[in-house]
């Protein structure tokens, strides 16, 4: 007899005392075939709990066997409580568990039946069918008998129940004979596959077959004699499924499939459409709707072509193919796991796993009812998914692969008239062909009604009472609701429309710790260090302009802007905190002005690009801190230089007549030196602006293209991005910078540095060299300034220098402060990746809304 082991589960043995379940999987265990691990003994966990390997009631008083059977109970209950939790962990970890014990009971059998059931692995029964005679005569050689009485109970009662096992919901159920030889089969994991070469997914087909054909030959395979689609590198190209119905050859793709599949060229997955095409294929009563009616036509064309004997046998080919279609794939590299391949999604839980519910789940995805139109109501399954596992799925179509949390939808639609899309793996690749017209014919096209819906204004409601967002950089963040409530009502009387308002920039914390220099608050090296420390050793160091931080979303041309924010502009720039910049007026000249130095010097067509997304900074600081300056600096300069002077004055006067107060007069000098400092430091940065020609624009971020975010170039990139648009316009201007490499490279910087905040500059920012770095997994900060000693004099204060005063400001707490940058940063990132991709404004202004309701939660201004 053959019996088939499954790759992870539970092997229930059944049979009496004496019947070699023990003995049968010690001799597995010396071929190989099974770990020693692998095994979970009743009689094993009796001694791990109670260290008693036997009870020996055997001519005992009546007393005394009463009270060691009592023991034997309480020993066995928690014995199997222990062994039951160690089965079910190893069934949660998809790893296969023998129960070596007698389960003679139909309630013990169900309970690891219910376990097999709810973590989603195969449970098979092994049944060891020996005579009485046998099992009284091995019992009489053991060193421990368990005595006739109890051996003849045993096997009454298997006796009884062997008739009903096999009925109770199995996998598989195997009856040994007494005398009968065995062989085990241990199979594997089919759902597991290994990457070998390369291989390129492909999203819905839905009989799009000439653009299969397209994309395979953009893919790199080749047409060989026998019709085969091979690729020189080894690659094997990977369906999610759907690759017929609702287009015009499923047929001819299905055949495609199967053809490749017989000779290990491909693989294919299980999906809604395949499953109901499948089933009815099998002859089951199925109404065929949304696009499934075009196959059954195909097959009669087909048949009255061939003739019926010729359909039948490939109805029924097509049919175990599709039926025998996994739920998922799991793809590894060097025996890892980093690649699941699902039609619709999965839940990490299910991953290598196989059941009903999974298929389920894995075809239809996570829904909640039906709407109005009979359409399944979507939920977004992949919000849960926390392993590093890359999910690849299909189902929904949308306009561009989206990207979020870890998973991929590469369903562009293309039966829908968009496009037909490849992600190559490992290289992590998309390549796409444009479908060749809408195949569907029908009304409802999830393209174009994307397309409709993508400016609708958002829910506010969805929002209001608190809300989490999931990045790609940080995962999940929480937003309360305490914050949001400001930020909505910041947005609806405040800030530029929300068609518009696609980004916030994130604040910008200081270094983690202050400088442990005497007479410095912050200082490069401590920067440098917390980039060192965690595994950076290039850095960018750049010139921080004292000016106000702004957005410039700027569009080719006012149609191109209706496109994308539904209002016809040119552009548009506003503050961090959404509000329009500038006067409507003076906008429009500066961003007219903008417009035309772009188009002079070809950006746009340079670039392909039908728009660009800035993240600058605006001189002069007056511009937007005009009355912070008036009534703050300008007013206390003025205040504490005329008292300081009188003080001054006084105290000269005084140490004419008392030599004791010349320390007060030197005090009163430092402080007077102070205010002169403080007055220079904010004049530097303001200066009169009588036309757009005074204002100057450092843009130190190039964010996005209409056509890719740029989150995956380098702050050295960006930098020259930056010289070259001060090349474009007037406007714009250049941005020093250094590169940090070295211990040589480290001494320039702060020494350029210590010059330029001498001078009265405000200082620089140091920036890790990629624009998302990350430690083991751990985002790192994107950027951290460093004020010079003058500029810090209008940050916390003329005298902040003052020892007192300085040992009481190292001791700031500045953690809030990162962890809102962190945040604000990864929200940043995630709304752009979104716009780019053609998503909702709801879904960008999640982000965005999120941002702002983070500055409700105050931390200290000054840091």
């Amino acid at each position: 007899m053959e019996i088939i082991l499954p790759h992870s589960g539970i092997v229930l043995l059944v049979g009496p005392s004496n019947s070699g379940k023990t003995t049968m999987l010690s001799n597995l265990v010396e071929k190989g075939q099974i770990l020693r691990s692998e095994i979970v003994s009743s009689d094993e966990f009796r001694i791990l709990v109670s260290n008693v390997d036997f009870i020996d009631w055997r001519e005992r008083p009546k007393d005394e066997v009463d009270s060691l059977y009592d023991q034997y109970e309480s020993i066995s209950n928690e014995a199997f409580t222990m062994m039951d939790s160690m089965i079910e962990a190893r069934c949660k970890l998809n790893k296969l568990t023998f129960v070596d014990a007698t389960h003679l009971k139909e309630e013990e059998r169900k309970k690891y039946i219910s376990i097999a059931r709810k973590h989603h692995v195969p449970i098979i029964t092994v049944i060891l069918n020996i005579s009485q005679e046998t099992l009284l005569e091995r019992d009489e050689q053991r060193d421990n008998p368990r005595g006739k009485r109890r051996i003849k109970q045993q096997y009454q009662l298997f006796k009884r129940e062997i008739r009903y096992i096999k009925k109770e919901g199995y996998t598989a159920a195997y009856v040994i004979g007494e005398k009968e030889s065995v062989e085990f089969i241990r199979r594997s994991n089919q759902i597991e596959i290994d990457i070998n070469d390369g291989i390129d997914i492909i999203g819905d087909i839905h009989g799009c077959y000439d653009e299969m054909i397209i994309l395979l030959e953009k893919l790199g395979y080749i047409k060989n004699e026998a019709g085969l689609y091979i690729h020189p590198e080894g690659r094997i190209f990977v369906s999610l499924g759907d690759v017929m119905s609702r287009g015009p050859k499923s047929l001819k793709t299905m055949q495609f499939f199967l053809k490749h599949f017989e000779h290990n060229l491909t693989y294919m997955i299980d999906s809604n459409h395949g499953w109901k095409i499948a089933r009815w294929l099998d002859g089951k009563n199925v109404t065929l709707g949304h696009g499934d009616e075009k196959v059954a036509e195909e097959f009669k064309q087909y048949e009255e072509k061939f003739g019926a004997e010729k359909t039948a046998e490939v109805k029924r080919k097509l049919k175990e193919f599709l039926v025998k279609a996994p739920s998922h794939y799991v793809f590894k590299k060097n025996g890892v796991p980093l690649l699941v391949c699902a039609h619709a999604g999965i839940k990490d839980k299910y991953i290598g796993k196989q059941s009903r519910r999974i298929s389920d789940f894995c075809r239809y995805g996570d829904t909640d009812g039906i709407d109005e139109r009979g359409k399944p109501i979507r939920k977004d399954w992949f919000i849960n998914h926390k392993t590093s596992a890359l999910i690849v799925w299909g189902h929904d179509p949308k306009p561009q692969p989206l990207v979020i949390n870890n998973t991929i939808n590469i369903d562009q639609g293309a039966v829908f008239g968009g496009q037909l899309t490849a992600f190559r793996y490992p290289e992590k690749e998309f390549i796409s062909v444009k479908a060749k017209e809408n195949y569907s014919g029908v009304d409802d096209n999830p393209l174009q009604e994307w397309e409709r819906n993508r400016l609708n204004p958002p829910n506010i409601g969805k929002f209001i009472n608190g809300y989490s967002v999931l990045t790609e950089q940080l995962g999940e963040i929480n937003i309360h609701q305490d914050f949001v409530k400001p930020a909505v009502d910041t947005v609806s009387h405040f800030t530029i429309p929300l068609d518009q308002l696609i980004y916030i920039p994130p604040t910008m914390s200081p270094a983690p710790v202050t400088s442990a220099l005497d007479h410095y608050l912050e200082h490069p090296r401590e920067v440098i260090e917390y980039y060192r420390s965690n595994g950076i050793e290039t850095m960018v160091a750049e010139k921080k302009h004292m000016g106000s931080r702004a957005i410039l979303f700027l569009f080719k041309d006012k149609t191109v802007a209706k496109k994308y924010t539904g209002i016809e502009t040119l552009g548009v720039i506003y503050t961090r905190t959404g509000r329009r910049f500038f006067n409507i007026s003076t906008e429009e000249k500066l961003v007219k002005e903008i417009n035309k130095d772009l188009h002079a010097s070809n950006y746009f067509e340079k670039y392909n690009t039908e728009y660009l997304l800035l993240d600058a900074e605006i001189m002069p600081w007056n511009l937007k801190a005009k009355e912070l300056i008036r009534n703050q600096y300008a007013h206390v300069a003025e205040n504490a230089l005329l008292d300081r002077m009188k003080l001054k004055e006084k105290m000269e006067r005084a140490v004419k007549k008392n030599e004791e107060l010349k320390n007060w007069l030197t005090e009163y000098e430092h402080k007077l030196e102070n205010a002169k400092v403080f007055k220079d430091v904010f004049q530097k940065y303001c200066w009169e602006i009588e036309s757009t020609n005074d204002i100057q624009i450092a843009p130190f971020h190039l964010l996005a293209h209409s056509n890719m975010a740029f989150f995956d170039r380098s702050h050295i990139w960006h930098m020259e991005k930056n010289r070259e648009f001060s090349k474009c316009s007037p406007l714009f201007v250049e941005t020093d910078y250094k590169v940090i490499s070295d211990e040589a490279s480290e001494e320039e910087v702060i020494k350029w540095w210590e010059e330029m905040t001498s001078a009265g500059h405000e200082g620089i920012v140091i920036k890790p060299e990629t624009f998302v770095a990350k430690n083991k997994g751990k985002l790192l900060q994107p950027a951290i300034k460093v004020r010079g000693r003058k500029y810090l004099n209008i940050i916390y204060g003329m005298d902040y220098l003052i020892p007192e005063n300085l040992n009481r400001l190292k001791k700031r707490n500045t953690n809030k402060k990162q962890k809102m940058a962190l945040r604000e940063f990864a929200l940043g990132v995630e709304g752009i990746q979104r716009f780019v991709n053609g998503e909702s404004i709801e879904r960008v202004h999640e982000c965005v809304l999120a941002t702002l309701a983070m500055e409700c939660d105050r931390v200290d201004p000054r840091l």
